[in-house]
């Protein structure tokens, strides 16, 4: 293999390292490790903004559910509609109390 051929490859190889470490961001890692601060403030909004999605999420998730079980309920179904306007009347006796 000629030399000038080697250098080529060497070249393209090094490159596409570069590249893909360049994509993995790995220099705003070791940033972030020399700066702790900036870490944790990071690091308390990214956990602020998780709990209020869940807390969004399980809210429209409950919401649809005591929705449904209520639209059953109003069939009047034998033994499953019984169950679940008891259950619906516990979920809304409390929420009265809250």
């Amino acid at each position: 293999m000629p030399l000038e051929e080697k250098m080529n490859t060497m070249y393209r190889l090094t490159f596409e390292w570069a590249h893909i470490l360049e994509k993995s961001r790995i220099y705003q890692y070791t940033e972030l490790l020399y700066s702790p601060w900036t870490l944790i403030w990071k690091n308390i909004l990214y956990g602020a903004a998780r709990g209020v999605g869940i807390a969004l999420g399980f809210t429209f998730f409950a919401a649809t559910i005591i929705y449904v079980l209520q639209v059953l309920g109003a069939l009047n179904l034998p033994i499953i509609g019984d169950y679940i306007a008891d259950i619906v009347r516990i979920v809304q006796r409390q929420l009265e109390f809250k």
